[in-house]
């Protein structure tokens, strides 16, 4: 049963800046006018948020494939927000982040993170549809990095990694950087947060939240490629564990692939700047110590009709492979190591 922290919005709402920029209010927003801004250069000046209850997230699990191939999942509770002033301007809008284990041997730490945005909030029930209304435009870059919560080969192949004297993605300032752009416009960085459920697909049931949320907003963004590091052997891991993300995660970060996401509010409440600032760190060290998250968990990736999506094993023994035979390439004294420690049941470890 759903329990909701706030379904009134707290005093203190003044609106008008939609009065001051009426071409950014619908039926068709431009924002354009409006600079794009640094996510985390004015929290200071923060006064509301609108937290993100239910954050659910859709993609096709094959590349191109049938509406019957694609996955709904809630990520975890409250992993996002919309920051604002009381009168409506958005200044920041915290991130996705989430954990991911590949076969209990590796766990990835995924975020989507934010690079930019603009946008505004209307609260006032003034707003000419039912109930408020939100526009923005965001940049995003994806980021994987290696959690430090490991299985036992987690931890083996951490160890060679982190004396490689390269710069593998063991923490978030060396993470695989996935990028994006807005869905078939791959020189436009820029894509809309529009009000409402996203109308390129039917959600099913239990991705819906109407009757519990206070409002609701869609975005789409594809999925571009990695971001070179010019370290060839950083370049080909970083390529290797996309695959096998990929494969276990049903194409989520797939080149091409159009990610989706509504994302289902709680009425808006007052902003404490410094738990702000702080937000996203609390957030990776839930993640990092406990392989969890602070509000709760998310749900399983799962199809329209309720089934769980489950990755083929096979294709996910092949990565996972790939993986290993890079290191063994590259890392000769690996195998010796494990050898040691596993006998010839290494690879199982």
């Amino acid at each position: 049963m759903y329990t909701l922290k706030n379904s009134k919005p707290v005093p203190g709402w003044k609106g008008g800046f939609l009065k001051k920029h009426p071409q950014c209010a619908y039926p068709d927003p431009d924002l354009s006018a409006l600079p794009m801004l640094d996510n985390l250069a004015n929290i200071n000046l923060l006064q509301r948020q609108m937290p993100v209850k239910w954050p659910e997230f859709s993609w096709k699990t094959v590349l191109g494939g049938e509406e019957s191939t694609r996955c709904f999942q809630m990520f975890a509770p409250y992993i996002s927000r919309l920051g604002y002033t009381d009168t409506g301007r958005v200044y920041s809008i915290i991130c996705p982040q989430q954990g991911v284990w590949i076969f209990d041997k590796v766990c990835l730490n995924v975020e989507v993170t934010v690079t930019g945005q603009r946008g505004w909030v209307d609260e006032s029930p003034e707003s000419p549809a039912k109930g408020p209304l939100l526009a923005g435009d965001m940049t995003v870059e994806g980021k994987i990095w290696f959690s430090p919560k490991q299985g036992i080969f987690g931890q083996l192949m951490w160890a060679i990694l982190e004396k490689s004297h390269h710069p593998f993605p063991l923490d978030k300032a060396h993470a695989i950087k996935v990028q994006t752009h807005c869905p078939s416009k791959p020189n436009q960085p820029i894509f809309p947060l529009r009000a409402g459920e996203s109308t390129t697909f039917k959600s099913p049931e239990f991705s819906r939240h109407s009757e519990m949320a206070w409002a609701v907003g869609h975005l789409d963004v594809e999925i571009g490629e990695i971001t070179k590091t010019n370290d060839p052997k950083v370049d080909e891991f970083n390529e290797l564990v996309m695959k096998a993300f990929n494969i276990a995660s049903g194409n989520m970060l797939a080149p091409g692939n159009i990610l989706s996401w509504n994302v289902w509010f709680e009425a808006p409440e007052l902003v404490n700047q410094h738990e702000w600032r702080t937000h996203a760190e609390r957030w990776r060290k839930s993640i990092d110590e406990h392989h969890g998250s602070p509000d709760g968990p998310g749900s399983k990736a799962r199809y329209f009709n309720g089934e769980e999506f489950d990755p083929v094993e096979n294709a996910l023994d092949e990565a996972i492979e790939e993986v290993f035979d890079f290191l063994k390439k590259h890392f000769e004294e690996l195998i010796e190591f494990l050898k040691k420690w596993f006998g010839k049941d290494y690879k199982n470890a």
